[in-house]
């Protein structure tokens, strides 16, 4: 990728040049033309969708449907099955909720996997508890594959709920594989993906995988905060009730009774992000100008190159985490220097206006399993090079000298 042709479209970089952004799987940077839209939808036609028969609320509700239908084309979906949320964390929540909350029987069993964002481990867990259902827990092998998730789904198996990308081991898993083999095994199985780190990063075909629903996020792809995508198939979907009630999402009321829109409103209670909705639009299509099929390129041949150099300067001091082919890996590097806490090593990479993630990444129950307190996580993505990944060694070299 010619990434200078790329840098020059986001603001922050350009205005802080020494900064080197490596936390893209927590959010990405905002290309300007995103801003730009924000800031057309506020000055020019700012008002409420749907509600209005004057021009500017028409304008507002054609902008908002026109990223529908991008999503849509984005994803291989159609423009009724995408529903508009807040987030991956609120459309996994919308499903739990709305999906099997009255429908799940004591008894009954949820599949995840070990290596879920706490978005799409909580809500089955707690479901679970309070229906009385069995939750069943596939676990990795050394190399962060998953190890044989059709030994977790039985006949009553009700939902497979797994992660296409991991936020911390960066596998990507056969989801397409995961999901024929499920419904071999119970074609009543509902499988629900979190592609928060997948649809950024990947060509997704929601057709070709499969599944009955995928979540994830604009604010990970280059869009706004404050929106979030559930797609689910139209079949499933009709069956599905609402999860909020109120404005826009009905088609009458009685005292005694009422009648819901059809999908995808019936799912879109209450006034949206509406700048974000439409902003979101111009990261797809910024998107899809450069080409997942070059970003998923440049990621490969970035992480791979950053694997090398750490295991070069660092040998044995340092433990990555995940798969050592970056054919089955995103752009995710998640690590443990010698025994030092990843706060510690992200305070003082901070210091060089490095910035990585520290913690459990939201994902606790992994970081159990790998016997970690915490990790230290660098994320690539299309506006990063080999100079940052230099820049991360260089730091780290200083974390080295100064907590060692």
């Amino acid at each position: 990728m010619n990434l200078k042709r790329y840098l020059k479209d986001f603001p922050l970089l350009a205005k802080a040049k020494t900064l080197i952004y490596l936390d893209s799987a927590a959010s990405s940077l905002k290309p300007a033309v995103v801003i730009e839209k924000i800031k057309e939808y506020y000055e020019q036609y700012g008002v409420n969708i749907f509600r209005g028969i004057y021009k500017i609320s028409e304008k507002a509700t054609q902008e908002y449907e026109k990223t529908r239908e991008a999503v849509a084309r984005f994803i291989n979906g159609r423009p009724e099955e995408v529903i508009f949320t807040r987030n991956t964390t609120e459309s996994l929540n919308l499903l739990a909720y709305s999906l099997v909350y009255n429908q799940l029987k004591p008894g009954d069993e949820i599949a995840v996997s070990i290596m879920e964002h706490h978005a799409n481990f909580v809500p089955w867990q707690q479901l679970a508890l309070k229906r009385g259902a069995r939750l069943k827990i596939i676990d990795i092998d050394d190399n962060g594959y998953l190890k044989t998730p059709e030994k977790s789904i039985t006949k009553k198996t009700k939902v497979l709920a797994l992660t296409y990308v991991s936020n911390v081991l960066g596998t990507i898993n056969p989801i397409k594989e995961i999901i024929k083999r499920a419904k071999k095994i119970n074609p009543g199985t509902i499988t629900i993906i979190d592609g928060a780190q997948a649809v950024p990063h990947l060509k997704v075909d929601v057709r070709d995988l499969g599944c009955d629903f995928l979540a994830f996020s604009s604010h990970k792809m280059l869009g706004p905060t404050g929106v979030g995508i559930l797609w689910g198939r139209k079949e499933a979907l009709d069956e599905l009730s609402p999860f909020n009630y109120g404005g826009e999402m009905i088609k009458e009321v009685y005292p005694d009774r009422t009648i819901f829109e059809d999908i995808p409103y019936k799912f879109e209670a209450g006034t949206p992000d509406i700048a974000g909705v439409i902003a979101f639009r111009a990261a797809i299509e910024y998107l899809e100008k450069v080409g997942m099929e070059k970003i998923r390129n440049h990621e490969m041949e970035l992480t791979g190159y950053a694997l090398k150099r750490l295991t070069e300067e660092f040998k044995s001091e340092l433990k990555v985490f995940g798969p050592k082919n970056t054919k089955d890996r995103g752009g995710v590097i998640a690590f443990a220097f010698q025994d030092f806490h990843g706060h510690d090593i992200a305070q003082i990479l901070a210091d060089e206006n490095i910035c990585v993630r520290a913690g459990h990444h939201c994902a606790m129950p992994l970081h159990q399993r790998l016997g970690l307190a915490s990790s230290a996580r660098a994320s690539f993505y299309l506006y990063n090079d080999e100079n940052d990944v230099e820049k991360l060694i260089k730091g780290l070299k200083k974390v080295r000298k100064i907590l060692g």
